[in-house]
């Protein structure tokens, strides 16, 4: 569909033409993510139904966004959120102006009451006013903070610039990371690349055990399946393990596309954790990231600005170790289309999350026989 005389619009359907065409041009764009790929969307499904979006120019894609779509109850309508997106160039004033205004009729088509954002745009760089701008004249809201690390996504992560070579790689990470990621292998710790689906029911399981050891949720098995079996054949995942003596003890799951990188999921079991299993295999990832002929590893989230007794600053001193540089993101903005149901969606959301974590809980107490 024609925006203006410059550009169009539309919906990809789902074939291997589109999937290409469309996966090309968020691998090849400088802020393109994984979270933006087609696979990502059938990963979410069938809880959102992924939309693929394409802006057009004289035959050209010049923008894109993945675009999930959730139907909320009572009757409110649908939600669309574009994680870590959308792609494009900001600089380009028509183009965003032509982006929103294709994500508006679609709206509009499909009863959404608003459209969350959260580029993957650090608050340091040029482009970040650029971004605020363009988003409060298009009618953008910063959108309430969540818990945990401040997001649906993580507003705060720490990145590494892996242009440098191993050696200085290694040189650059602190001297207590450097001696614990050569502790695992002199003790005898093995970490394998690209350990294959059959090792995902023993990742979970390791999984299981950090969730209970350290008090946070995870999904379901059945989602690390479709996770994997979505993205895993597209290269756009994979699956490392630590063993010792036969026995994993870690495991953790990377995406990686075009020239970037993230860790995603890491977990360790409650025996040999002397053994520093999981920083070899936070090391492994690096190497291998940098094989694959990326530039930027990610480290994803680590909480705000918190001091030294804070309960997570172990996890900040684990990743700052190795080099990487602190990073924060402009955050979540919320476009409103239908204002009232907006301000009714956002009084009733907290109340329904807190009420689900409280069944959580209660439902974890009865297990344990509490």
């Amino acid at each position: 569909m024609n925006i203006t005389g410059d550009y169009s619009y539309r919906l990809l359907e789902d074939t291997p033409e589109n999937v290409r065409l469309f996966n090309d041009f968020v691998a090849a764009h400088p802020k393109g993510h994984v979270l933006q790929s087609w696979q990502w969307g059938a990963v979410k499904q069938p809880a959102w139904q992924p939309l693929h979006l394409v802006l057009e120019k004289d035959g050209a894609v010049c923008a894109a966004a993945l675009i999930l779509q959730r139907k909320l109850p009572a009757g409110l309508g649908n939600i669309f959120y574009s994680p870590r997106g959308p792609v494009l160039d900001i600089d380009d004033t028509a183009l965003w102006r032509a982006a929103v205004a294709a994500v508006r009729a679609l709206a509009k088509e499909r009863g959404a009451i608003y459209w969350k954002v959260d580029p993957d745009i650090d608050i340091d760089l040029a482009a970040a006013e650029t971004w605020r701008a363009r988003l409060k004249e298009s009618g953008f809201v910063p959108a309430g903070q969540g818990e945990g690390f401040e997001g649906v996504q993580p507003r705060f992560v720490f990145r590494l610039d892996i242009n440098p070579t191993v050696d200085e790689l290694l040189a650059a990470c602190h001297q207590k990371t450097r001696y614990n990621i050569r502790l695992a292998g002199k003790k005898g710790v093995e970490i394998v690349t690209a350990a294959g689906r059959e090792a995902l029911p023993a990742f979970y399981r390791i999984l299981t055990t950090t969730a209970s050891r350290d008090h946070f949720l995870i999904r379901p098995y059945s989602y690390f399946e479709r996770f994997y079996d979505n993205l895993h054949p597209a290269g756009l995942c994979e699956l490392f393990m630590a063993y010792y003596e036969g026995e994993a003890i870690a495991g953790t799951l990377a995406f990686r596309m075009g020239d970037k990188a993230w860790y995603i999921y890491g977990a360790s079991a409650n025996s040999h954790r002397n053994l520093m299993p999981n920083y070899a295999i936070q090391w492994t990832m690096i190497e291998w990231a940098k094989a694959q002929g990326c530039t930027m590893y990610d480290f994803r989230g680590v909480p705000g600005h918190v001091p030294e007794d804070h309960p997570l600053y172990g996890l900040v001193k684990f990743k700052k170790g190795f080099g990487g540089k602190y990073t924060e993101f402009i955050g979540e903005y919320d476009l409103p289309f239908k204002p009232g149901k907006y301000k009714l969606y956002n009084f009733l959301e907290p109340i329904y999350q807190k009420n689900v974590r409280r069944l959580i809980n209660l439902k974890k107490r009865l297990k344990g026989g509490k």
